[in-house]
């Protein structure tokens, strides 16, 4: 028989299968991916991990994880880890914007490829990523805003808005403070009286808004960069006696399952679509690098806005 690269493949898989040699000898042509995660603080994350996780096998991707624990100092360790171990790729989702170039110019230096998801990293030096695949966190601020207005049309205010900011710091927080904050500037009535983070946590969410209903009786609107923290937010504007939904109007962004089920039980008016769904996007991703193909800098996600009218006849389909 004449030895060719595929009979040669042939006969080492044959081997391979009685037993004559080893599987890792076919695992090493495996592409490798390096993902250090944000960490496990919401549905929302939970739901983004296990996308990733789970394209990764169906994509036969060797994926290497780590959970940041919300910690920036923890997702550089374990980016530097990844380049250690030579991985063919690294994939992260930066917990903060800033203080990336130093790790990323040594994975640069090691000419491992670097895929940003999620969030973006305020780099003036745009050759430190392939790509940012993700949401437009400004226009998800956009969307909610322009649904305040078009909400409060006929209300001539004033209209006090409690914000619950998501990880001081973070792209999403930056960014869907910003969209929000350009729609209602437009109108006088709109004034933001109280804004601080909540951590994107539910019991942070929940903490934030106690203090919030203490120090001011008059809140007309709680506008939530998370579900999360909306949830939370909702548990004390109930405990204090109030009617969420109804005495303070709630605005969110994610559109989790979680948040589906405040909007049935009448409890949660709307929420923005940030979908975590971004593992098969990665995986093509990390495929078309390692083929040498060009990537676009910046690849967004499609996503919609659900009001609690429509929320009993979405709840169905939604897979997160």
């Amino acid at each position: 028989m004449k030895l060719t690269r595929r009979n040669l493949t042939k006969a080492l898989a044959s081997a391979s299968l009685t037993g004559l040699l080893p599987a890792t000898v076919f695992a090493q042509n495996k592409i490798v991916l390096g993902f250090a995660q944000v960490g496990a603080e919401s549905e929302w994350r939970t739901a983004n991990t296990e996308s990733i996780k789970s394209s990764a096998a169906a994509a036969g991707i060797d994926l290497k994880f780590s959970d940041a624990q919300q910690k920036q100092e923890n997702q550089i360790k374990a980016i530097r880890s990844y380049i250690a171990q030579k991985v063919d790729v690294i994939a992260f989702s930066p917990v903060v914007e800033s203080g990336w170039d130093t790790v990323l110019l040594e994975a640069k230096a090691a000419k491992i490829p670097v895929v940003l998801t999620d969030r973006s990293v305020n780099s003036k030096d745009t050759s430190l990523y392939v790509t940012f695949m993700g949401s437009d966190f400004t226009e998800e601020g956009r969307k909610a805003g322009k649904w305040l207005v078009e909400k409060m049309k006929d209300n001539k205010g004033p209209i006090n808005i409690v914000e619950l900011q998501g990880t001081v710091g973070s792209a999403p927080a930056i960014d869907r403070k910003k969209g929000f904050e350009e729609i209602i500037k437009a109108d006088p009535k709109f004034k933001i009286t109280r804004s601080q983070t909540g951590d994107f946590t539910r019991a942070k969410g929940k903490e934030v808004m106690e203090a919030f209903l203490k120090a001011d009786k008059n809140i007309n609107v709680l506008y939530a960069h998370n579900d999360d923290m909306a949830i939370g937010a909702i548990q004390a504007i109930e405990e204090a006696g109030l009617k969420p939904a109804k005495d303070i109007t709630i605005i969110s962004i994610d559109a989790v399952k979680g948040a589906f089920e405040a909007m049935i039980a009448g409890k949660l008016n709307v929420s923005v679509e940030c979908s975590p769904l971004l593992g098969p996007q990665l995986m093509s991703a990390v495929k078309d690098i390692k083929a040498g193909k060009t990537l676009p800098k910046r690849i967004v996600t499609e996503e919609g806005i659900f009001p609690m009218e429509v929320a009993a006849k979405e709840f169905p389909s939604r897979k997160y």
